[in-house]
């Protein structure tokens, strides 16, 4: 069974020189619950067609964290995943142009975070997932990260 975040753990996971990133998905495609049943081995986030998300994915290292973010009807962080393989090839893009990495799950949040919540912080208000909402691969701030990790806390 998945282990919920308690208290100031999700900041804990963080460390000086890693980067913060947020995954989208919509929930139906590929939800949290199908991303904790990969267990240790991950899952390769693939499928991204969009080359400012290439480019966030290429700046992935392993260890770096990011929060797993579902779209559509729920608009909400629910979990945090560690990058596990970074960029390389991705099989299903059959131009050869784009890339993946592979992410494991770590957390999951006790009280997800919404993208209203998120719209209405003032502590947010420069987040690429308020200003860019359609991005599927975005950097997150470490203040950012914190901030979020302290709403998730439940």
């Amino acid at each position: 069974m998945e282990a919920h975040l308690q208290s100031d753990e999700c900041a804990l996971l963080s460390g000086a020189a890693m980067a913060y990133w947020l995954f989208k998905t919509e929930p139906e495609a590929f939800s949290w619950e199908m991303q904790k049943v990969r267990g240790s081995k991950g899952e390769p986030w693939s499928g991204v067609r969009n080359w400012q998300a290439a480019r966030n994915m290429k700046q992935m290292k392993k260890g770096d964290l990011g929060f797993f973010y579902h779209t559509g009807e729920e608009k909400r962080i629910v979990g945090v995943v560690e990058v596990i393989g970074e960029y390389r090839k991705d099989p299903t893009d059959e131009t050869g142009r784009f890339g993946l990495v592979d992410v494991k799950a770590l957390r999951e949040l006790p009280k997800p975070v919404t993208l209203a919540e998120c719209k209405a912080d003032p502590k947010l208000k420069d987040m690429v997932l308020v200003k860019y909402s359609r991005l599927s691969v975005q950097p997150v701030t470490e203040a950012e990260w914190n901030h979020i990790c302290s709403l998730g806390e439940g």
